[in-house]
């Protein structure tokens, strides 16, 4: 599960501008990065366009899946992630990165300007949500009831386990007991033939 970029796009015109952006193209060659990062803030623009105000949608490109967030202000979240990322999460993120970007910046910072806007929060977001388990609370307790499901099961096994191993001890103390039964019934015909006076 990967988040390769998160965006806020101005979309109320064609061509839709990228505001902010944020890649993490770690994964990625040194020699393709730039070529790889060009491709997704194209595409992010394209996604921008095509999403109406107050709509949210994922698209599936190859191996990516594009979340995308319009909103009524003019602009429009973006985050590309592999097909593996949550869709909840990733819509979470945007809600979160939208709701931020505008309170810091309204509307009026942006409409008569195409200029990038400084929106270092990204830069955090990207790297706090590449674990979505860590980020979304919900997630979070899925995957600690998941764990505690499997120990629950490991304890579960290992108590049957030992139910088979006293159940084993049983039976050989059931034999002992059989010998030792044995053994005293024959000691005591050995003793009886002796009779001290």
């Amino acid at each position: 599960m990967k988040i390769y970029y998160i965006g806020i796009i101005k979309n109320e015109e064609r061509p839709a501008q990228e505001l902010c952006a944020e890649k993490d193209l770690s994964s990625y060659s040194r020699f393709t990065r730039e070529n790889y990062g060009e491709f997704m803030s194209v595409f992010s623009k394209t996604v921008a366009e095509r999403t109406k105000p107050g709509q949210r949608q994922d698209i599936e490109e190859r191996s990516y899946t594009f979340h995308a967030y319009g909103r009524t202000e003019g602009v429009a979240g973006i985050i590309i992630s592999d097909h593996d990322y949550p869709a909840l999460v990733a819509h979470q993120l945007l809600s979160k990165v939208v709701d931020e970007f505008l309170t810091k910046h309204p509307r009026t910072a942006f409409a008569s300007s195409n200029a990038k806007l400084p929106f270092p929060e990204l830069k955090d977001y990207i790297v706090k949500y590449q674990d979505p388990q860590q980020a979304d609370s919900l997630m979070k307790i899925q995957k600690e009831l998941d764990e505690t499901k499997i120990v629950l099961h490991k304890t579960i096994e290992s108590v049957l386990e030992r139910g088979e191993k006293i159940d084993t001890l049983v039976q050989k103390s059931d034999g002992l007991s059989a010998q030792s039964k044995m053994f005293y019934t024959q000691a005591k015909k050995q003793n009886s033939c002796c009779i001290v006076m």
